[in-house]
């Protein structure tokens, strides 16, 4: 079995990490480069970098504060905001991430995923999807950080996304979002059933049961956490005490 890997997820906007409920009604949850060095040492398995505002705002990625992260962290580090072409890949992969994540701009230019598992190699290519259920056994694709519906079906797209070169889907419910209720179970199966690349399971973990829940029921290779870690309610080390006496194989 391949080691399940515990993944703390930076929401960052005006500099500041940040947590919400449905993307909304966002509370800020500390420092990015200080809650990255903490969740390094406490034995993340990699991290993720979300420059949420970014593309909403028209901007670029932190590139600053992306740096500063890297410095103190030696883990696999995913970057995600604002990367709409492959020369801003260039450049958040020069400043220290291991991987690009990219959502608006892949639905916007389906080629900016194919263009860039070609040059960087698929393995640095992350598509994050966002997705908001609609009716039974369907979800729809959300870009614009959850604001703007797309009319893409989420099982479709991912399967779309690998096809072209993704190495990776980062599957976020947007109803379960912030909420601690659990992860989407029949979304995130439903994906990684479809798909043969890894699949990171996010939005809703609220209990450490959830996280068994999403990888033995849901079929995640990964679980993406922000509230649980951020407010301190779980560590690291306790979840992984947890899902190894569960039988779950994780790194050490």
């Amino acid at each position: 079995m391949v080691a399940i890997r515990i993944i703390p997820c930076l929401d960052v906007k005006d500099g500041k990490v940040v947590k919400g409920i449905h993307f909304d009604d966002l509370k800020i949850a500390g420092d990015p480069v200080e809650n990255a060095y903490f969740y390094c040492k406490e034995g993340a398995d990699e991290l993720v970098f979300l420059d949420i505002s970014a593309t909403i705002e028209g901007r670029k990625t932190m590139v600053d504060v992306v740096k500063k992260v890297a410095e103190v962290i030696f883990i696999p580090f995913t970057v995600g905001g604002g990367i709409s072409s492959l020369n801003d890949m260039d450049k958040i992969l020069s400043n220290g991430a291991d991987k690009i994540s990219i959502n608006t701009s892949a639905v916007r230019n389906y080629k900016l995923i194919k263009e860039g598992a070609e040059r960087f190699g698929s393995q640095c290519i992350v598509v994050a999807i966002d997705a908001k259920k609609i009716k039974e056994g369907k979800w729809e694709v959300y870009i614009e950080s959850g604001k703007t519906p797309t009319g893409l079906d989420v099982v479709e797209w991912a399967k779309k996304a690998e096809d072209l070169g993704a190495g990776e889907i980062l599957l976020t419910s947007i109803d379960r979002d912030g909420t601690c209720d659990g992860y989407d179970i029949e979304l995130t199966r439903m994906v990684s059933e479809n798909v043969s690349i890894p699949v990171i399971a996010s939005g809703g973990a609220g209990r450490v049961e959830h996280l068994y829940e999403a990888i033995v029921k849901g079929g995640a290779s990964a679980v993406l956490l922000a509230s649980l870690l951020h407010f301190r309610i779980l560590t690291i080390p306790k979840i992984k005490e947890y899902l190894k006496n569960k039988g779950i194989a994780i790194r050490e």
